[in-house]
């Protein structure tokens, strides 16, 4: 299944949706958008645009992948495994700083909309990848990358192999669901890729909850290539894909 998520309905620069809406509740608990979306896709549009107490909700469910809502006489658990892909502008006028920027916002302007955004829910999010203006020279350009059918035909190879990773699994299936036991037992690194993640860990002062993140994104990456062990490489581009987590971003 997938599924769709888009409010339109915004009050004084917020979507108003309500944390029952999104969560599940009620006096007759009913599920709510996100386990709608269990085995699907959430897309979240504008993210720093929810209000900061709707969003902290979304940590139970990426963590655990089920939500439970307890009333006085019971309490009812919805699966809740889903994928959450979010958007979000880097300013409240939709641009970067830069000389060519139709609107500027000051840095503190810029800071302050981003952390609306927390770190404990940024922690839970396996990729940030800041995406640039695309110049008109590499939008008229007649060279064609690689297609969608290539890339499909990557990601299953790289799924079964998943599959036969974890048959012995009932409940992990793909590299994202596994817990730090198995992190450690598929993700085996050699020096030179453990003191690349230890200098990365410090200067960008992740929390372990990254530390497990980067591992699992690295182990997935090697799955694309076809490779059996998790290297420096795969380190790095894994690491290359926490872009909120690096001090001075905004510069």
């Amino acid at each position: 299944m997938w599924f769709y998520s888009s409010y339109s309905d915004v009050t004084n620069g917020q979507y108003t949706i309500s944390d029952v809406a999104l969560v599940g509740g009620g006096a007759f608990p009913q599920p709510g958008e996100i386990s709608l979306s269990h085995n699907g896709v959430l897309f979240l549009d504008e993210l720093p645009e929810f209000k900061r107490g709707i969003l902290e909700v979304l940590r139970q469910p990426l963590e655990d992948r089920e939500v439970t809502i307890s009333r006085a006489k019971f309490t009812v658990t919805y699966p809740s495994s889903f994928m959450l892909v979010a958007s979000m502008n880097p300013s409240p006028g939709g641009y970067f700083n830069g000389p060519n920027a139709p609107v500027t916002s000051s840095p503190s302007e810029m800071q302050r909309y981003l952390s609306k955004i927390s770190g404990p829910l940024l922690d839970r999010i396996d990729i940030h990848i800041e995406v640039t203006p695309v110049p008109f020279e590499k939008l008229s350009e007649d060279r064609k990358g690689e297609t969608s059918v290539d890339i499909r035909k990557r990601v299953t190879k790289a799924r079964e192999v998943q599959t036969v990773r974890f048959k012995e699994s009932d409940v992990v299936h793909y590299n994202a669901q596994m817990n730090t036991k198995q992190i450690r037992k598929y993700c085996l690194l050699d020096e030179a890729s453990k003191q690349l993640l230890k200098t990365a860990m410090e200067r960008l002062n992740l929390s372990a909850r990254a530390y497990d993140r980067i591992l699992k994104v690295s182990r997935t990456i090697a799955d694309l290539e076809g490779v059996e062990d998790v290297n420096g490489s795969h380190i790095s581009e894994a690491i290359q894909y926490r872009s909120l987590d690096r001090e001075g971003w905004l510069g």
